[in-house]
């Protein structure tokens, strides 16, 4: 069967997966002050990075709609899959699906299924990396779900950030404890909840102790890692990423290991140093 996996511009594509032609991105948009930004090929990461910081509020993002759903959709692929941001985060889950609806009564039938990762970033890279998987394997549009759903179920996802900033912007810190960490150099080590929610998992002062404490965190949690990839994601901090990569295999062995950098609106929570871990 042909197949389709659209995936939100939280999510990073590989080289790989760009040239294969299954993947295709829906864009987000953000708005800091007086720009609007698109999160496509268009997107300039520095100048995004330089106004967020610049900026004392917090950058509101605008999920895909429905319609550029819809017509994402509206392919000669058989099967048809989308994977979003957390829909505890965003408003892309219930876009997509609502997207699907609109497809249906528009076009008719066709396998559609929208994934709501529960994660952001690498998170939704691997998720539609296992569709992929199942559909080379030629497993049918149900097998996959229920697959992938399982897969997702599974998942763990950790960082550690940079700065607080946004995060202080948008509300999910406080001020007061926001200045008290950066004063002290406190790093929080942060999870996604079962439910895709964000939640933190500890703390240590600087950021060399923060990674080696999410690495603990890690390695104490992950469950059949030689049947997960083990991905990176990171903002203008290779050498870090790999660092992370190295300390985490001397403990497991995942089948596999990518690293990207998150070149779109990730940028916006990870800044600066930031590193987003899943597996």
């Amino acid at each position: 069967m042909s197949y389709r996996i659209i995936v939100d511009s939280c999510g990073e594509l590989t080289e790989e997966m760009k040239a294969s032609g299954h993947y295709q991105t829906a864009c987000l948009s953000i708005d800091v002050d007086d720009y609007h930004i698109v999160d496509d090929e268009t997107f300039d990461q520095k100048e995004f990075l330089r106004i967020v910081a610049e900026s004392p509020n917090c950058p509101k993002s605008s999920c895909p709609s429905p319609e550029s759903y819809m017509e994402g959709y509206h392919c000669d692929e058989e099967h048809v899959y989308a994977v979003t941001l957390s829909a505890e985060l965003s408003g892309s889950y219930n876009s997509a699906v609502l997207g699907k609806e609109l497809y249906h009564e528009e076009y008719g039938e066709k396998d559609i299924y929208v994934f709501n990762s529960r994660s952001a970033s690498v998170g939704e890279t691997v998720i539609a990396l296992r569709i992929a998987e199942c559909e080379e394997k030629g497993m049918s549009f149900q097998e996959t779900v229920a697959a992938v759903e399982d897969y997702i179920e599974k998942m763990d996802t950790f960082f550690v950030l940079e700065t607080l900033e946004t995060l202080r912007k948008n509300g999910r810190l406080t001020g007061l404890k926001a200045v008290v960490a950066t004063a002290l150099n406190i790093k929080p080590v942060m999870g996604a909840t079962p439910e895709g929610t964000i939640c933190q998992l500890g703390q240590a002062r600087g950021i060399k102790k923060a990674l080696v404490k999410m690495v603990e965190e890690i390695v104490s949690k992950v469950k059949n890692p030689e049947e997960k990839i083990l991905a990176i994601s990171h903002c203008n901090c290779r050498d870090r990423a790999e660092r992370v990569k190295e300390m985490i295999l001397e403990h497991i062995s995942p089948k596999q290991v990518i690293i990207l950098d998150t070149a779109g609106i990730s940028s916006m929570y990870a800044a600066d140093g930031g590193v987003i871990v899943v597996v």
